[in-house]
């Protein structure tokens, strides 16, 4: 089976690539960065270059995949369905789709597709973590506008569900929360986090202006800042309670946040 990957070398993507890998399949890696893929890709993915972006310029890059994985970004929320359509046109038979935290008009394609699919909905990241990494180095702080309770949920076990999704039968028309074994608040990941690299972590809060001018400042445009602050301002249930989903998915307990801190702590 041969698989297409989208936005390869994110924080997502890379770990379906590894886990497809891992499971013995051929994996096209797509990705806007050649040379970090050779730096956070396993060896065996054949990385190619180009954007899930401009699906007029993937034709080629689809052509003789039997499984698509894309996690919808921005920009894909325009693309995307164009994406889906080239896909399928090429013969591809599985697509599984990362959401973008609601369903829009690239995981409506996928749903009217006609092949099968699987959607997958983490509602918040152990990786989103790392945003605290520079100001813990500069000033030991952590800045957030809220403390809600978040069952973040480990990458690697996302990229572990996608995988199941597009090379195993039962998960075609299956949309998937996928949450965490706890759901812990920013003071409880702070704390726990400094406990794991040693180091006093003060945490300020922060405006919601203040917020959506951080993510405005680093590229983000403003309906995407003020998507992301107005989610974390009121998380939606099924972020805030672990649902056991990821478990009986898995056939195991998901990852929980101290392995994370211990596979991470040195980026702190």
């Amino acid at each position: 089976m041969s698989i297409l990957v989208t936005g390869a070398t994110g924080n997502t993507g890379r770990h379906v690539v590894a886990e497809l890998l891992r499971r013995g399949h051929s994996v096209r890696a797509l990705t806007r960065d050649p040379e970090r893929a050779a730096a956070v890709l396993p060896a065996g993915a054949d990385v190619v270059t180009g954007s899930h972006t401009e699906p007029d310029t993937l034709d080629a890059v689809l052509a003789g995949v039997t499984g698509l994985h894309i996690t919808v970004t921005s920009g894909v929320a325009a693309t995307g369905p164009e994406l889906v359509r080239r896909a399928v046109a090429a013969g591809v038979e599985r697509i599984t789709i990362l959401w973008g935290g609601h369903v829009g008009p690239a995981e409506t394609a996928v749903v009217e597709s006609g092949v099968a699919w699987t959607r997958l909905e983490p509602q918040e990241f152990m990786c989103n973590t790392l945003g605290w990494a520079d100001s813990i180095r500069a000033a030991g702080v952590v800045r957030e506008p809220f403390d809600f309770p978040s069952a973040v949920v480990h990458e690697a076990d996302l990229g572990a569900v996608a995988a199941m999704a597009l090379t195993e039968d039962g998960h075609a028309g299956r949309a998937y929360n996928l949450s965490g074994p706890r759901a812990l608040t920013v003071r409880q990941r702070v704390a726990m986090l400094a406990e794991a690299i040693g180091r006093e972590i003060t945490f300020e809060q922060m405006t919601r202006q203040q917020a959506i001018d951080r993510l405005t400042a680093t590229g983000v445009s403003l309906a995407d800042a003020e998507y992301v602050v107005g989610w974390h301002a009121d998380p939606p249930a099924s972020a805030r309670t672990p649902d056991g989903v990821l478990e009986q998915v898995l056939g195991r307990p998901p990852r929980t946040f101290e392995e994370w801190l211990t596979e991470h702590k040195d980026r702190f």
